[in-house]
């Protein structure tokens, strides 16, 4: 074990929070108010657990095992990690949970006044995760969606206190846009663990079969696939897109970012003629820096 991931194995928490610096979109970018970076931070924490959970991707060791009260010989069991995360989970809102991120958690929902079903809504995309590998039709994948990733767009929208009916509903379409982008990158990532986000119906339409997808460069069907998911990624990004301007200052940046990110992320998939299978295309900083540009003049 590496000294960073000895450090990961004696601190979850840090270990856990650490990963922010990785992700594709910024957690919690430096130019927000402090109160918003600390309960934007908080969030993500229990976000890149509960989806370290469900992935089997959990700091070696076992610590985030105990914390829950699982016992040893069901430390590697997801079901009952989630199980253990959910019932923590409901501490936050009526006593003191036990692990360390949800501990930190509890003052934003306090002071935010946040409610469970987003933060629940996270925990049955995972438990759907251990359940579900395919998905028959874009429906399908969308009601997923709405669980592994709308939750998220919702609990910015109230830590920043700008929830509203419209702003969730064009904030649901940039996030489900986000995790189509994701999904788009990581064909052959989530087929190596034997899981397949692209609509069985679509695949049928296209002439796509699982072992097109398992090849090292993308034929012709599995590219005009790949662009037909990607355009619809690109209108639901367009739709939701009037969010940005209908707020101001900061927000209004950080939500031009996630757009910008996404629309950045299916140029760049375009770039690579819709070959997703060589690796992950993504967009490069002055690419994202145009597109936010783009997206807070309100063009696109």
């Amino acid at each position: 074990m590496t000294g960073t991931g000895t450090a990961r194995a004696l601190d979850p928490e840090r270990g856990t929070l650490d990963k922010a610096a990785g992700e594709n979109f910024p957690v919690a970018p430096f130019f927000l108010p402090r109160a918003w970076r600390q309960d934007l931070m908080a969030v993500y924490g229990f976000a890149r657990l509960v989806d370290d959970i469900g992935d089997g991707d959990l700091a070696p060791g076992g610590a985030d095992a105990r914390l829950l009260g699982v016992s040893p010989e069901e430390a590697e069991d997801r079901p009952a990690l989630l199980d253990a995360f959910e019932a923590d989970l409901r501490r936050v809102f009526d006593s003191t949970p036990h692990h360390p991120l949800l501990r930190r958690l509890q003052p934003t929902v306090r002071r935010r006044s946040l409610t469970p079903e987003p933060f629940l809504g996270l925990i049955a995309a995972n438990r759907q995760d251990q359940l579900v590998r395919r998905y028959e039709t874009y429906d399908d994948l969308l009601a997923y969606c709405e669980l592994s990733a709308n939750p998220v767009g919702r609990l910015v929208l109230a830590v920043t206190g700008t929830s509203s009916p419209e702003r969730i509903r064009r904030s649901d379409m940039i996030c489900t846009a986000l995790q189509i982008v994701e999904h788009l990158q990581d064909v052959a990532e989530d087929l190596a663990s034997d899981r397949v986000y692209l609509p069985a119906a679509d695949m049928k339409r296209f002439h796509v079969q699982e072992a097109d997808l398992a090849t090292k460069t993308a034929g012709a069907s599995v590219r005009a696939l790949i662009a037909y998911e990607a355009q619809r990624a690109r209108d639901l990004l367009n739709e939701g897109a009037p969010l940005v301007g209908s707020v101001h200052g900061r927000l209004k940046l950080l939500l031009a970012g996630f757009v910008a990110g996404g629309r950045a992320a299916v140029r760049a998939i375009a770039a690579a003629d819709y070959d997703v299978l060589s690796g992950p295309p993504k967009p490069g900083k002055v690419r994202l820096l145009r597109e936010v540009g783009v997206t807070l003049r309100g063009e696109g």
